[in-house]
Formats: structure tokens, sequence, C-alpha cells
């Protein structure tokens, strides 16, 4: 069968070309046509590639050519997306950076504050906690996550990499375990009751968010881009229970802390991951006829 493959970009020299595949629309599936292009051209492996029919819908490329809608003969447009980066490599990246940056306020105070103090009770329950947070989540990068995407734009890193190396990284350990909450502190004075209620609170949403994560993992088998519907702990009530229950546990380090810092970096990430949550929310309903109706977004009851 023949195929003629168009670029969406008019300036395109390279394009449009005509494939020649063995087989016919029935057999041929949609990765086929994108290793037959980096066949042609090596620069633009499968991940690179976004593939279209005429009306600019993008192509699956588990399905075949006639699930696709693609007839012998037709044009699929082609589009260039740049270099690419693997998502756990992203996810690394992220979530190393406060795993590097929040020992180096911590440990080295005269350097940032200009002399050494002890630290509070409540700074060093923070610092554990957001250690743990996110060595948790380089964790769940290497032995949980399953993603429907194995790859995203090169130079998003960055913009990705700045949400947490800037505000949970350097904003909130330059503010949180500084001089002002140090022992002694009249501001960082915390009962028992206050510091070990919220480790038990913290620790109760984070386990509970790597519970939901791997619910998530279990329903897609590995290598596949397979999507279900989540059932089981914190489903019942949202589409996303991983992301409200990280939302509490940040909540319980604002609480705990009272630091304007934290506060700041919790309320951009909720609102990140509430935005997250609808589109996600949205694509369930409209993926699966019979998803639940009774379920919100992200808040149980609310939105």
């Amino acid at each position: 069968m023949k195929l003629t493959i168009a670029s969406r970009n008019p300036k395109s020299t390279k394009f449009p070309i005509t494939l020649e595949l063995e087989g016919t629309p029935e057999t041929v599936k949609v990765q086929d046509v994108a290793l037959a292009i980096e066949k042609k051209f090596p620069k633009y492996y499968p991940d690179r590639q976004r593939l279209t029919d005429l009306d600019k819908k993008a192509l699956d490329a588990d399905k075949t050519l006639a699930e696709a809608g693609i007839a012998d003969g037709a044009t699929i447009q082609f589009k260039d997306l740049g270099p690419q980066i693997g998502w756990r490599t992203v996810f690394l990246i992220e979530y190393g950076g406060p795993l590097l940056i929040h020992p180096i306020f911590y440990y080295a105070s005269k350097l940032f504050y200009g002399a050494d103090f002890q630290h509070s009770p409540m700074q060093t329950t923070v610092y554990y906690m957001c250690m743990a947070h996110f060595l948790k989540r380089e964790l769940e990068t290497l032995f949980v996550h399953r993603f429907s995407h194995g790859t995203m734009p090169f130079f998003n890193v960055f913009k990705n990499s700045g949400h947490y190396w800037l505000l949970s990284g350097i904003n909130l350990a330059y503010w949180v375990y500084g001089p002002w909450y140090g022992a002694g502190k009249a501001a960082s004075a915390r009962s028992d009751v206050w510091l070990y209620g919220s480790l038990a609170v913290w620790v109760w949403a984070e386990l509970s968010n790597l519970a939901t994560h791997v619910t998530l993992r279990n329903l897609r088998p590995a290598g596949t881009r397979r999507r279900a519907i989540p059932f089981g702990y914190g489903f019942d009530l949202v589409s996303c229970p991983n992301y409200f229950f990280e939302t509490i546990g940040w909540t319980v380090v604002c609480f705990l802390s009272t630091s304007w810092s934290a506060w700041l970096f919790n309320i951009v990430a909720t609102g990140q991951m509430y935005v997250w949550a609808v589109k996600k929310h949205k694509n369930y309903k409209k993926e699966f006829k019979d998803y639940p109706r009774n379920r919100k977004a992200m808040f149980p009851f609310i939105a």
C-alpha cells in the first residue's frame, strides 16, 4: 500500500514523500508508518513525530490504519515535535533538585545565614518530611510509574524543573531552615501534640498517595498505553486522589512550619494539580460512557 506523508510546516523541503508499506490498512499500524519515516529520516524517531489525518486528528500509534480511518493512497500529516527527553528522566531531574538543595541549606547554615545555629524540632521534622517525600517520588519514578507518553519536548525540562528546584527547593529550604525558626525562637515553638499529630497526618497522606499510584500502575500492563477506569481506595470519590493526598501532605507542611514560602509552593502546586485533575476527569468521562457520575475531579464532594 502507498501513503503520502505531508509536513504541517509549509517551508519543509523534505516533504511530501511517498511511502510504500507491505500490507493493507487492516494490517499496517500507525506505528509502522512512524518507523518507516524514521528509516527514511533517522532524525525523526517515532517519539519525535506527531501524525494526524487531514482534519488534524492525532493518530493512535497502536491502531491499524483502517481503525484510524486511513485508506490506501491517503495523505497523513507529519509534524516534528523537536528533540525529546524521556518522562522518567524528567521526573528524576525534577525531584533530584530538592534532594540536593535541602541538605545544603540545612547543613550549611553559616554559608547562607552568616552564623551556625541549632535547628528547632520543627525545622528538623520538616527537613526529613521533605527529604522523604522527594525520595519517595524518585523511587516511584523508577519502580512504580508507567507512562502513557514516553517523552516530552527536551526544553520543557527546564520549565518543569524550575517549579521544583526554585519553589520547593531554594524558596522552601531558605525560609524554613533559617535562624528565625531556630531552637529557642518563639516562631518555632510547637507542642508535641502539634508536632507528632502533623507528622502522623503527613505519613497517612504520603502512604495514601503511594497507594493510588500503585492502583494506577496496575491498570496499565507494562509496555502498553492501555487506559481503564480506576477503582479502590480514594477513587470512589475523585478521579485523581493522588493529587488530593499530595495536597494534604503539603498542607501539613504549611501548618507545621507556618512559613509563607511553604504556602506559596502549596498554592501553586495545588493549582497546577487541579488543572491536570480537571483535564483527566473530563477525558475519563469522554472515553468511558459508564464512568461513575458521583466522582469529582480532585476534591471530594467539591470539585
